[in-house]
């Protein structure tokens, strides 16, 4: 039975995936890294733990071309999809300031909305400048 997964190790295979990713040479791709044959052995390894963390294979390409070795992967991962359009994922909706908003979530409303007065902000001027 394999060990249950740790944000640890999410975290070390996003790194193992971004530092080790291929670059091109004319005999052919290498490792970025250590120069060894694409892929190597801790990119492999990578690209395994992320693959069971639930990240399919779209997105580990976009966190390699995102290029930065540190980005937060939620642990555990909310959607487990292989690529394949699932239909038992809530579908986003529009909330009332026009951005998408996921079920469940109510949106953000901003102070000063209709018929709601808003105080002059404390840095304002009290007298106009002269220019």
């Amino acid at each position: 039975m394999p060990a249950p997964l740790t944000p640890e190790d999410v975290r070390l295979a996003v790194r193992a995936v971004v530092v080790h990713a291929a670059e091109e040479w004319p005999n052919g791709p290498l490792c970025r890294n250590d120069g060894a044959s694409y892929p190597c052995r801790l990119h492999r390894w990578g690209r395994r733990v992320l693959e069971t963390h639930g990240l399919n294979e779209r997105q580990i390409e976009a966190l390699i071309r995102h290029g930065n070795p540190f980005v937060h992967v939620p642990f555990p991962f909310p959607y487990t999809s292989s690529g394949a359009a699932r239909t038992d994922r809530p579908v986003a909706t529009r909330g009332q300031t026009g951005r998408v908003v996921a079920p469940g979530m109510r949106p953000a409303i901003r102070p000063g909305g209709p018929g709601r007065p808003v105080a002059p902000p404390a840095t304002a001027p009290r007298w106009p400048r002269a220019s």
